[in-house]
């Protein structure tokens, strides 16, 4: 199967995962982040189930795939419940520490990837892979403010918690593709996966409040490209091996930090052009066939 039937959506994921992040960055302070994950709900079920109904797919709940259906919402259960726990150790926790172990995540699905589904890659692509992860740790790192205020650690279990559950439900995605998914149906339990956690939470913390057009408008712009994103993963993960397809489109770093320059005027550090740069050649390898 050629490179670019997986590579294709993936790029397309770092994409709008960057550009999303971005939008986020711009106006998170405007709408707060239980508010976020009720909107992420919405988008997804426009682009998730729009997906479904317009794609051939087979029964998505028939009686002889019941392990997975179960698996997959499950999956995605376990990835909202993770943005949760991330936003939660956001708020406990120093952003410097919390920002750098989330983006560690994709090591742990090539790690499981490795040991649950006997996935392999060549030995330039594991160089690649870890210049991305490591290069996108470095992005996410940022020196410790003497001046901030002593955190709980409570904080701690949290962002753990969240980088394991993101491991985890990569891993499991992927083991259902080699179980006989399909993309729509997918698409199908991520919806429902997603409306489980993020949507319980966002409907207990995030309804109070007046819900403006302006709101709406600030934050089903990012949350629909966060969604746009997670379709594509989706779609890749059937097509291509998931040590790959997480940790390419893990990458958006680089976008959102693009973003950044050119729209919200932050300045480039020396130290993050260099971490673009290895991401850059990382993702070089990491397509290489």
């Amino acid at each position: 199967m050629s490179t670019l039937v997986w590579l294709t959506p993936t790029l397309a994921a770092l994409l709008l995962y960057g550009f999303g992040q971005g939008f986020v960055k711009k106006w998170i302070s405007e709408v707060p982040p239980a508010r976020f994950c009720l909107y992420f709900v919405v988008a997804k079920v426009v682009f998730n189930l729009g997906y479904f109904f317009t794609q051939a797919h087979s029964p998505p709940f028939s009686p002889g795939t019941s392990h997975v259906y179960l698996v997959g919402i499950l999956a995605y259960i376990m990835d909202g419940a993770g943005w949760i726990l991330y936003f939660q150790s956001i708020v406990a926790g120093p952003i410097t520490i919390v920002g750098t172990l989330s983006a560690a995540y994709p090591a742990l699905v090539v790690l499981f990837a490795r040991i649950f589904l006997s996935e392999t890659l060549h030995t330039m692509q594991y160089f690649g892979v870890v210049l991305v992860i490591g290069g996108c740790i470095g992005l996410s790192y940022a020196p410790p403010d003497p001046n901030a205020k002593v955190t709980k650690k409570r904080w701690i279990p949290f962002a753990a918690a969240a980088l394991l559950l993101w491991g985890a439900d990569q891993t499991m995605v992927k083991w259902c593709y080699n179980h006989g998914a399909s993309d729509p149906n997918m698409a199908l339990y991520n919806t429902i996966g997603a409306a489980l956690s993020l949507g319980i939470y966002g409907i207990l913390f995030g309804r109070q409040g007046a819900h403006s057009g302006t709101e709406w408008i600030k934050s089903f712009v990012p949350m629909g490209m966060m969604a746009g994103g997670d379709l594509t993963v989706i779609i890749a993960s059937q097509k291509g091996p998931i040590s790959l397809v997480n940790p390419i489109s893990g990458a958006y770093p680089v976008i959102t930090l693009i973003f950044g320059a050119l729209v919200l005027r932050e300045k480039v550090t020396k130290f993050q052009y260099v971490e673009v740069v290895l991401i850059v050649f990382g993702l070089f390898l990491c397509a290489a066939s």
